[in-house]
């Protein structure tokens, strides 16, 4: 980025550099050229004020110089004198550009190019009172012979302007990208601001990523701690049980336990890698591809039904109550999300409790809500429920079959489909949770 900054000042400086030279030359060249042509009429005007150049002039005419010309013509086109040439032998002039103009506008003037010489000849004609015409001309070096005559100068210019150019831009590149690149050497010193106001913005969003980023990390390398240590839990459990049965150490009426124990760490360890699987799924992107339209209180009813008998078995009663509320969502992920909210309220629920499910619509937008008469959560412990692995009593989590992934992901569902979740709890009496679409 650097180096390519760098290219660009320097390219613009030399553009800049070449187009300024040229149009200052351009300029140079029109005054040289203006100055050249009022000179030249100052000098007609000037011999016209002598009144020696009229047709009744007895007198002869002389006028020396070598670098002014001094024609005379007459009415009709012939010359008169020349103090360059001999009259007598030169042709008319009445078809000259600048006499032409002179005898039509009172005065001309011309430029004639010589190709050959690298010259420029200017002329200036002044019609005189008795109606012939005062021309003066003047040889001068052209556009191009000047231009090679400045050349040496201008390239020595140029190359001066040139290597002053690379030094700017390399210093401007530096005060350009410096404070970039301190900003990414101390990015997570939020004291270090930059020095430009448009950096700023840019800065924070950058920032905001980087912290992002490195609250993910810390996250997946938390979540890759938990899943070792909760799956090394009924691992142990398994082996250790096993190792008594192999070596005899069980009698055959504790064999039917030990056996119950075994199936149920298996069944939790099962429990533990579907959760952790479909939480990958969840992080990797797994979006609302194959959306529907469906009856939330028609889903919400099946859910129940398929959990009555696990309900019974923990002494809790389990209903549905709702009206018919349509909403355009990925069906699987929100029975998913029925279920684990459903299983959470049964698990944490007392003896004799119970668990409602109530679906409408409030305000324009469907609701799922989900209210037990269960243990409850501690206020403390509400703003971090829906943290992967994270259970209010650990040691009832894990005898009831809990994995604390459960809410992690109702949390990643109601994410992926713009819906808001909120948590109503109070210690002993229960905990509402309710999901706006």
């Amino acid at each position: 980025m650097k180096k390519k900054i760098n290219l660009q000042l320097i390219g613009i400086s030399v553009l800049a550099i070449v187009i300024t030279m040229l149009v200052m030359f351009r300029i140079f060249y029109n005054v040289y050229e203006e100055q050249v042509k009022e000179d030249l009429a100052t000098v007609a005007d000037t011999l016209r004020d002598t009144h020696i150049f009229q047709e009744d002039n007895q007198t002869g005419y002389f006028f020396d110089s070598d670098t002014l010309r001094v024609t005379w013509i007459g009415s009709n086109g012939t010359v008169l004198y020349d103090n360059s040439a001999d009259e007598g032998r030169m042709e008319n002039h009445a078809q000259r550009p600048e006499v032409q103009e002179a005898f039509a506008h009172g005065e001309g003037e011309s430029v004639r190019e010589s190709e050959t010489m690298n010259k420029s000849t200017y002329y200036y004609a002044l019609r005189l009172e008795d109606g012939s015409v005062l021309r003066v001309s003047k040889e001068e070096e052209n556009v191009w012979s000047i231009a090679n005559s400045m050349v040496p100068m201008a390239a020595a210019t140029m190359l001066f302007m040139i290597v002053l150019c690379i030094i700017l831009a390399r210093f401007l590149t530096r005060s350009i990208i410096g404070p970039i690149e301190e900003m990414a050497v101390n990015i997570d010193d939020y004291s270090v601001v930059p020095p430009y106001k448009e950096l700023r913005p840019f800065a924070h969003i950058i920032r905001m990523q980087h912290a992002d980023i490195l609250e993910a990390a810390q996250m997946r390398q938390d979540f890759t701690a938990n899943v070792s240590h909760e799956l090394k839990t009924p691992l142990t459990a398994i082996s250790g049980y096993a190792e008594l049965m192999e070596n005899g150490m069980v009698g055959t009426a504790e064999i039917p336990e030990f056996s119950a124990k075994i199936r149920q760490n298996a069944e939790r360890l099962l429990s533990l890698i579907n959760d952790t699987i479909r939480l990958s799924e969840l992080d990797n992107g797994v979006s609302q591809e194959s959306t529907e339209t469906f009856d939330l209180n028609e889903l919400a009813e099946r859910c129940v039904d398929n959990l009555k008998i696990y309900a019974q078995k923990n002494d809790v009663s389990i209903a549905c109550v709702g009206v018919s509320t349509c909403i355009t969502a990925n069906k699987d992920m929100i029975a998913e999300l029925i279920d684990n909210l459903c299983n959470n309220a049964i698990r944490y629920n007392v003896k004799n409790g119970s668990v409602t499910v109530r679906v409408g619509a409030e305000n324009g937008h469907a609701f799922l809500q989900v209210s037990d008469t269960g243990i409850g959560i501690p206020r403390e412990h509400q703003d971090r429920v829906f943290e992967r692995f994270y259970r209010v009593d650990k040691s009832r989590s894990k005898q009831t079959g809990g994995t604390g992934l459960g809410l992690a992901i109702v949390k990643h569902v109601v994410a992926i489909h713009n819906a808001e979740i909120t948590l109503n709890s109070q210690e002993g009496k229960g905990t509402e949770i309710t999901v706006t679409f």
